[in-house]
């Protein structure tokens, strides 16, 4: 069974309703046969990412910069994973008050480092979660569910 990983930091109720979105996607009675793995960044480890055949990351933008939590989880994996998880399809979510440019750039640029595949562009929403960011965090759950099954097909 393929696996998708999922490694988030849900301080707020948004970036948790952002989480929930793209888990609802993840689970799409339409996509059979990958087994979905959640784990809040401060927990998540090399082991499982290195079972992971896909992973989404998910990250509020604080300070112009990913979470302490999600850094926390690159520092802990960076060296021990990367040669083993070259090409692993990734996407990312981040939430900002005002920004998340900054949140982006960092976490794309320690992916690209890791060799990783960026399976889609980042869903970033600022200020409040619409009806339109749900829809796109569900379409990358879903999307990135697929990946894990090496299939680029959209449901």
């Amino acid at each position: 069974m393929a696996r998708l990983l999922v490694v988030h930091h849900t301080p707020s109720p948004t970036t948790q309703s952002m989480l929930e979105s793209v888990l609802e996607g993840a689970h799409n009675d339409e996509i059979e046969g990958v087994e979905v793995v959640v784990r809040a960044a401060l927990t998540a480890s090399s082991p499982d990412l290195l079972r992971a055949d896909a992973v989404v990351l998910g990250t509020p933008a604080n300070i112009g910069y990913m979470s302490g939590a999600l850094k926390k989880f690159f520092d802990e994996t960076y060296y021990p994973c990367m040669a083993d998880t070259a090409g692993l399809p990734y996407a990312l979510y981040v939430h900002g008050n005002s920004d998340t440019t900054g949140a982006v750039r960092a976490v794309e640029s320690i992916a690209k480092g890791m060799s990783w595949t960026q399976h889609r562009p980042p869903v970033t929403v600022t200020g409040e979660l619409t009806a339109a960011d749900r829809e796109a965090l569900w379409e990358l759950g879903a999307v990135t569910a697929l990946a894990a099954l090496g299939d680029s097909v959209t449901p």
